[in-house]
This record gives C-alpha cells, sequence and structure tokens, in this order.
C-alpha cells in the first residue's frame, strides 16, 4: 500500500505551512488501534463504525479520518495536524473517532484499517469483511 504513503507525504508537503500567528504544522497519518464494526450491513442502512487510536504527543490534534474506497474496499486511518513547536509532551492517550457508513450493494464490504508499517516500510492492516444483507 505504497498508496497511503505516498498520500501522506504529499499531505505533509502540501500542508506545511506558516501561518499568520507564525505556527508551522503538518499532516500525519496515526494507526487505528482498535475499530468497533456491526457483524453484518444493513443494506441501505447507515452504521456507525468506531475506532480507537493513541495521540502520541500534545502536539498532535485530530483533523479527520483517512477514507479511501475502492470497488468493496475500504482503507482507513486517523489524521492528525502535528503543531511544531519544543512545548511538545511525549503521551500515549487512547482517543476515539467515528464516522458513518452506508451500504449500497449486497455482497461485503473489506474494510482495511492501517496499522502502521513494519520494519521494511510495507503498510501493515488489520482487515475486516462484513456480509451486507437485505432487510
Amino acid at each position: 500500500m505504497k498508496k497511503i504513503l505516498f498520500i501522506l507525504f504529499a499531505l505533509s508537503l502540501y500542508s506545511c505551512s506558516l501561518g499568520d500567528d507564525g505556527i508551522n504544522t503538518h499532516t500525519e497519518l496515526l494507526p487505528v488501534e482498535s475499530a468497533i464494526l456491526p457483524e453484518e450491513f444493513i443494506l441501505g442502512n447507515l452504521h456507525l463504525i468506531k475506532l480507537t487510536y493513541l495521540r502520541p504527543s500534545t502536539c498532535h490534534a485530530y483533523n479527520d479520518i483517512y477514507y479511501v474506497a475502492d470497488s468493496n474496499e475500504r482503507t482507513v486511518a486517523i489524521v492528525t495536524t502535528v503543531f511544531e513547536n519544543n512545548d511538545c509532551e511525549e503521551i500515549s492517550a487512547e482517543l476515539e473517532a467515528e464516522f458513518n457508513f452506508r451500504a449500497t450493494e449486497l455482497g461485503s464490504y473489506i474494510f482495511k484499517f492501517w496499522q502502521g508499517t513494519d520494519d521494511t516500510g510495507e503498510d501493515l492492516f488489520v482487515t475486516y469483511e462484513i456480509p451486507v444483507v437485505e432487510e
């Protein structure tokens, strides 16, 4: 999944900024530690998906959920804004994020939650396949 690394790199280059207040920031993907999904999706219904992630420092602020759809596959990670200053403290705060998902086709959806990279730089994922049923 070199696409994720490329997108992260591109976001990092694009998002580095020096705002009017003189604060430098960049975006950074954080791994999804755990996800709560239903055992099945009901066609056409809205389903809440909850994510847990670790905030590594006081300079990391939740920004968004990285969500890429490719056919029936969904790739998910946490996007943070990192404020670049020397006053950062390392922490390990467990936080939650959530999003809604609507199944629009029968079959199944594959959710790939990004877990970081291994020693060789390859992306790691936890994958769930969730069937879609009619009500």
